[in-house]
């Protein structure tokens, strides 16, 4: 499992309520524990949790597929998720699985339970972006990026509406219904669609990639920058679909977290200025 890629979701003062639910929900863990920032384990698998204030909402353009081995696993899930959570798709049998439902619990965060075969993908819980309004019909193309920009990726089955799983949806037939990818060995789903929903890609819910140097940072970010992304501070950028993604140096969290509260201090300063996040400056900033 490569925890070098992992998703945040943003919170509003919330995150430690949330933390603290979904280990009881999946049997987690909370690995780091601050008043920003909390650190989770479910299956293995890190999750982020961000207070980082009331600028973003998370919402279903990326939402959590949990992949479970028996109905009744699905349900023990579902009953917990539901909690104060509103019903996106009821629980039920579906084309695709007999026993399938889909959530938003009650911090906002939607998840997708599915009685279904894991196939060859290690991971439990798999984040599943969709593209719609004007991504609709790009998730081929996001796929193919990505899997060109990381290593040890590949793209995985690909099923398109064409091909006639419960399509009474009137998608087109070339869009992608479902498809599994890779980036570095860390599983995602994505699937287009044409419904018109109220939300789209946003700071809610982000992916971080943690790297080893300056090198692989700057090829990371160069390459989810180019052809209409954007660049944003302090490590976090959107690629041309608007997905947001947050590039970290190891050694940015190394410094931060050092003994000498002063100097981590300087650190985390410097970093805030920083677009791209730069190790020199800020090994600079900590030794000044």
């Amino acid at each position: 499992m490569n925890n070098n890629i992992f998703p945040c979701l943003w919170y509003d003062g919330d995150a430690t309520e949330s933390a603290e639910f979904y280990c009881k929900v999946f049997n987690g863990k909370i690995t780091a524990d601050t008043p920003m920032v909390m650190n989770i384990d479910l299956f293995g698998q890190k999750l982020m949790l961000l207070n980082g204030g009331p600028h973003f909402t998370k919402n279903a353009s990326v939402s959590f597929m949990i992949i479970c081995e028996t109905e009744v696993e699905v349900q023990k899930y579902w009953d917990q998720l539901i909690d104060g959570g509103i019903a996106l798709m009821e629980i039920g049998e579906y084309p695709w699985s007999k026993k399938y439902g889909w959530v938003r619990d009650k911090f906002g965060v939607t998840w997708q339970v599915y009685l279904g075969e894991n196939g060859d993908v290690e991971q439990k819980i798999i984040p599943t972006l969709m593209f719609i309004h004007q991504n609709n019909g790009k998730a081929m193309e996001a796929m193919k990026l990505y899997t060109q920009i990381f290593p040890n990726s590949k793209i995985g089955n690909v099923l398109k509406y064409g091909d006639g799983v419960g399509n009474e949806t009137h998608e087109i037939p070339e869009n992608v219904q479902h498809a599994h990818f890779e980036i570095d060995g860390y599983s995602f789903f994505c699937m287009d669609n044409s419904y018109d929903h109220q939300f789209d890609f946003n700071e809610g819910i982000s992916i971080v990639v943690m790297t080893d140097s300056q090198d692989q940072t700057d090829n990371y970010w160069n390459a989810l920058t180019i052809d209409g992304g954007r660049e944003s501070m302090c490590g976090w950028l959107k690629d041309k679909f608007g997905m947001s993604w947050q590039i970290v140096p190891k050694r940015l969290i190394e410094l931060m977290s050092d003994s000498d509260p002063e100097k981590a201090q300087k650190v985390i300063m410097a970093m805030m200025k920083m677009q791209k996040i730069v190790i020199q400056d800020l090994e600079e900033a900590y030794v000044s």
